[in-house]
């Protein structure tokens, strides 16, 4: 599988637009850095097509003025076995390493995620529903369980 995103290019193209605005607010490397939060020689090295860390990452796309977006989990995946899937293919880490660390995710996840509480509802009509009231009442709750739980 390719490790590269799908936003690849938009991060390839960071430092071009970092100096893009850097030049059309007239201001230089260093009092760009400076408003930026980060140092000199990374804003250099970004605008040389170079990848900064994730925090400074963040601090430029702030001051282009963009908003990271948040990935959107592949439907059916949950997040243990999307973060799992992601592990699998850092060449950092041996595939034991990967499956240590996955394993450790997925323990946190079950202890530390909540989980749907359930919503006990009385009917005051219970005894005057026909039987056939009663499972048509089923059914549509049923189905707005279904579609509730399935984010549509």
């Amino acid at each position: 599988m390719d490790r590269r995103s799908m936003h690849d290019s938009d991060l390839r193209a960071l430092g071009g637009r970092a100096a893009a605005l850097r030049k059309k607010r007239g201001l230089s490397l260093r009092d760009a850095a400076a408003e930026i939060g980060i140092s000199f020689n990374t804003l250099a090295r970004v605008e040389k097509g170079h990848l900064p860390d994730l925090q400074n990452l963040q601090r430029i796309q702030a001051w282009l003025g963009d908003t990271p977006a948040r990935p959107a989990p592949a439907p059916g995946v949950s997040t243990p076995e999307a973060i799992a899937s992601h592990l699998q293919t850092d060449p950092m880490l041996p595939p034991e390493a990967a499956a240590r660390i996955a394993g450790i995710v997925r323990d946190l996840y079950e202890a530390l995620a909540k989980t749907p509480a359930a919503t006990p509802v009385h009917l005051r009509a219970a005894r005057t529903f026909s039987p056939d009231a009663s499972r048509e009442l089923a059914d549509i709750l049923a189905r707005m369980h279904e579609r509730l739980m399935s984010g549509a």
